[in-house]
């Protein structure tokens, strides 16, 4: 498992504050961009978890992930990381944090969509066991 050496770059939860930081991100995708509402909509939602991936103040990934009511499955909705940042691991610890909220929130399983021209995340995906 890929991580950075880095020891400012951590994964934690995201604040109402990182929605500009995380739109930002958004903007460096030409789809599948979330809109400035969704991303402070999943921030307040008691029924998502929304994780960053920060390196001192840069925020350079987020991952959003669904708890559906009466269902023993939690979904990643989105996975976003700054081009300039892959490599890291990022990803991966992204992944991995929302793993360990499922968890913790006793779901069975966790599934997600990923477009099928996308390499680098279904890679990532397969590495962690996802099919």
């Amino acid at each position: 498992m890929a991580q950075s050496s880095d020891p400012s770059l951590h994964v934690r939860a995201a604040k109402p504050g990182d929605a500009p930081a995380m739109l930002a991100l958004e903007s460096l995708f030409p789809s599948d961009r979330m809109s400035a509402r969704s991303i402070r909509r999943f921030i307040a939602s008691p029924s998502a978890r929304v994780f960053v991936a920060v390196r001192g103040a840069e925020l350079l990934g987020d991952l959003v992930l669904l708890l559906r009511a009466n269902s023993r499955n939690a979904r990643i909705y989105s996975v976003v990381v700054n081009p300039q940042a892959r490599g890291l691991g990022i990803g991966n610890r992204l992944v991995e944090a929302a793993d360990r909220a499922a968890r913790r929130e006793g779901r069975a399983a966790v599934s997600l969509e990923v477009r099928t021209d996308n390499v680098a995340a279904r890679a990532l995906y397969a590495k962690r066991g996802y099919v």
